[in-house]
């Protein structure tokens, strides 16, 4: 079994391109290194399974020897060390990669997705057990996914994001840096023995681009520099989005904000996520039209959407970098304590952008979602973040992907939806159990609006999460969706143009 399944396991490299013939023997032999085995004997055929399942089987004969421990963080480090050696070198891939990209751009990406899934850099099989679905709301459908691949995220304090900018450890010095490439992990450093990304630049600086191995959506990128540096928002990062977007222009890109609370998990190095995907908010219309002076010829407006969006459109990229940066600092200085808006309390900071940059066509499109993160000792995890009587669903920060309208909920969820779908069917105690004692008021609402059978209760729950969403979204929307709101986002409108 251990040698068919070495053998299968190189056959798959040659079928899928990570090997060639020429390195049949070679791949062999790298595999019986990692295997502690010393002979190999070629069985007259092999059966070709899932990867991972052909992963396993190593793995498991691994632990059975005492090479690797039974726990799901040393098997990812074991089987990714087998998966190392049947990955081509960088010097292999990057050439691939620029001649592609000069003939074009979406072959260069097809390509680069798929050796990405081939490795298993990406799990393919892991990903498949999140539940996705979609919710009709007001806003157009949302995408929600009860994210079953990694564990559920505490929210980032002001304290934990300093605690997380000054530490680093020595090598890689976070899970984005190029060093990654080929390291071998450690307990609490993933490896990336499959690991490779690939070089190209922006606004005139050497980048990276990979493949998140999450994939919350279609082609699910990460660009990230070439450099460890901390990630901000400004004109630079503007400029460079809008320039991702010529290289790759089926691509859209966007940037998480760069404050704690309304940012992304990663503040210590500059990066960006984007791919191939139309979100409910790129989707989303402009439903009140704007001018800014002096950029007469850039359609602008405020995107219908439950956050707080300025869409800018137009040809000549380079105006959209202006105009962007000219609204982000007026944003960054602007405060309007009628609606609670302030740029800063006691020298800290609460203003910043979420950015979106797109192609239409031979246009360009950039969404600035205006964002803040002021908190008070009612609010103390934000005030605009999903408040508490929404965390039975969603307490997470609200980063780039949720803003755009995926809904990355935690694992918990499933077991707890799914408690609660039989209890509401069965008329059960929804707060004698502790799965359900979360989701009691909220269940008990539902109850008010709808007959639970077995043949609906499934839909109706998640439609309510959905719904559930779309409220978490209206909340960390800075302007709300009142005449009250429309008019204090058009007075800062106002301010933009008389600076």
């Amino acid at each position: 079994m251990l040698n068919t399944t070495i053998a299968a396991l190189v056959e798959y490299a040659l079928q899928n391109g990570l090997i060639t013939e020429d390195d049949r023997i070679y791949s062999v032999n790298a595999l019986l290194e990692r295997l502690h085995l010393d002979s190999f004997e070629a069985p007259e055929a092999v059966e070709i399974r899932p990867v991972n399942e052909m992963l396993d089987t190593l793995t498991d004969y691994a632990v059975a020897q005492g090479l690797c421990a039974d726990d799901l963080t040393a098997r990812d480090l074991f089987d990714t060390g087998l998966m190392g050696c049947l990955t081509p070198r960088p010097s292999q891939v990057r050439p691939t990669f620029r001649a592609l990209l000069a003939e074009d751009p979406k072959k260069a990406t097809d390509w680069y997705y798929a050796l990405s899934g081939a490795t298993n850099y990406i799990r393919w099989d892991r990903i498949r057990r999140n539940m996705v679905w979609k919710a009709p709301t007001e806003y157009g459908e949302l995408d929600i996914t009860v994210n079953l691949t990694k564990p559920e995220k505490a929210t980032t304090t002001g304290a934990a994001f300093k605690a997380a900018s000054q530490a680093a450890a020595s090598y890689p010095k976070c899970l984005l840096c190029v060093e990654n490439e080929g390291y071998a992990g450690r307990y609490n450093h993933p490896a990336r023995q499959n690991h490779r990304p690939v070089p190209f630049v922006l606004d005139g600086e050497d980048w990276f681009l990979q493949y998140s191995p999450y994939v919350y959506y279609n082609e699910h990128c990460i660009a990230f520099s070439s450099r460890h540096y901390p990630m901000v928002v400004d004109g630079h990062s503007l400029r460079q989005l809008l320039d991702f977007v010529t290289v790759f222009p089926h691509y859209f890109m966007g940037s998480n904000a760069d404050l704690p609370i309304v940012g992304g998990s990663i503040f210590t190095h500059a990066h960006f996520q984007g791919g191939r995907y139309d979100f409910a908010m790129a989707k989303a219309p402009v439903e009140t039209p704007l001018c800014f002076w002096g950029f007469e010829d850039v359609q602008a407006g405020i995107v219908k959407w439950p956050m707080s969006v300025i869409r800018l459109r137009c040809a000549d990229r380079s105006k959209l970098a202006v105009l962007g940066e000219r609204i982000l600092n007026c944003w960054r200085a602007y405060s309007d304590e009628s609606v609670c808006i302030f740029a800063e309390t006691e020298g800290v900071r609460h203003n910043t952008i979420t950015p979106i940059a797109r192609r239409r066509g031979s246009d360009y499109e950039l969404d600035l979602v205006l964002r803040n993160n002021l908190t008070t000792e009612a609010l103390p995890l934000g005030v605009y973040h999903p408040h508490p009587e929404l965390h039975h669903i969603k307490k997470e920060n609200i980063g780039l992907i949720e803003v755009m309208g995926l809904a990355v909920l935690p694992p918990r969820l499933k077991r707890e939806l799914a408690r609660l779908a039989e209890l509401l069917v069965s008329g059960g105690d929804l707060r004698a159990d502790e799965l359900t004692e979360k989701h009691a008021d909220w269940a008990e609402e539902l109850k008010t609006r709808y007959t639970f059978t077995a043949e609906n209760v499934e839909k109706i729950l998640r439609d309510e999460v959905g719904a559930v969403f779309s409220k978490v979204l209206e909340h960390a929307g800075v302007y709300k969706r009142s005449p009250e709101g429309k008019a204090a986002f058009l007075r800062f409108v106002d301010t933009v143009n008389e600076q």
